[in-house]
């Protein structure tokens, strides 16, 4: 007994080491970025570089928000990503919802397979017809342009993640309300968003971040600086001969905290809406 928990304590041990060695293997890319942000101009050109330094400035954070379009490239990030991820979220509601409840129509199940074939077709060789598109109906260098190729692309997952969920919701509870005169879409505002709060979080974070990434359609379709979101936006930093690391770095920095922040505040809705429809019933 007391080998067998000794062996129990080395196992755990031994796991904790080997998730610190990824922990650190992961986070260290962002701290060096971090880092790199805070240093001065000479020390990043250095031959040497060091993790550490010892005279912190925050040169680069103020060239970045005051010397340059990064706050116009976050801003428009920002309308793209939140309009893209309502628009997704609220048509994936009701698509998944039918999906799971319409089980008897024929075809259904077809619909749902070729959803799922279609995240198997690269974006990249969708740029082309999709840029055409976009230029006949005069939406390039537009919101509308991103917006709809966005929540095109997203639609799917979503679907297919919330319907996982709608699928576990017993289909009795609906009964009942139908008996007390509850409509489908009362059911749907009234039972299935509520229970599926959680799960509609972590949709909309992965809609979200989808949008707030996403860097071949919004360098294809903007050229203009007015409408140009981050992704692209960040690109521009880099010189043709030389490039200001410090910035650079910097810019990635502000870049990424929305999508941490957001994480770090929903993780508990994150995790209970990733399981939640992974056991049916």
């Amino acid at each position: 007994m007391l080998i067998e928990k000794k062996y129990q304590i080395w196992i755990k041990v031994l796991t904790y080491a080997v998730l610190l060695v990824f922990a650190v293997y992961t986070l260290f890319p962002f701290l060096w970025m971090v880092s790199t942000s805070i240093k001065p101009p000479e020390e990043v050109r250095s031959a040497s570089p060091s993790f550490f330094t010892s005279n912190p400035t925050a040169e680069h954070y103020y060239n970045i928000l005051a010397l340059s379009k990064f706050p116009l490239y976050f801003v428009n990030s920002l309308k793209v990503a939140a309009i893209t991820t309502v628009l997704a979220i609220l048509l994936s509601i009701f698509s998944a919802y039918a999906l799971s409840r319409l089980t008897r129509v024929r075809g259904v199940r077809y619909v749902s397979t070729g959803m799922m074939m279609t995240q198997l077709i690269p974006s990249v060789l969708l740029v082309l017809p999709l840029y055409v598109f976009m230029m006949k109906t005069q939406l390039l260098d537009t919101f509308y342009s991103l917006i709809i190729a966005y929540t095109t692309f997203m639609l799917p997952m979503c679907v297919m993640m919330l319907k996982g969920f709608f699928d576990s919701i017993p289909y009795e509870m609906e009964e009942s309300a139908m008996i007390d005169g509850c409509s489908r879409l009362g059911i749907v505002i009234r039972m299935i968003i509520p229970l599926s709060l959680p799960s509609i979080i972590a949709t909309s974070l992965f809609a979200f971040v989808g949008a707030w990434n996403e860097f071949l359609f919004a360098f294809t379709f903007i050229n203009k600086d007015e409408f140009r979101t981050l992704t692209p936006g960040l690109s521009l930093l880099r010189g043709l001969f030389t490039t200001d690391w410090g910035s650079l770095m910097a810019a990635s920095v502000l870049s990424v905290m929305p999508i941490a922040l957001s994480f770090a505040y929903l993780q508990r809705f994150l995790v209970a809406g990733l399981t939640a429809g992974s056991v049916k019933g």
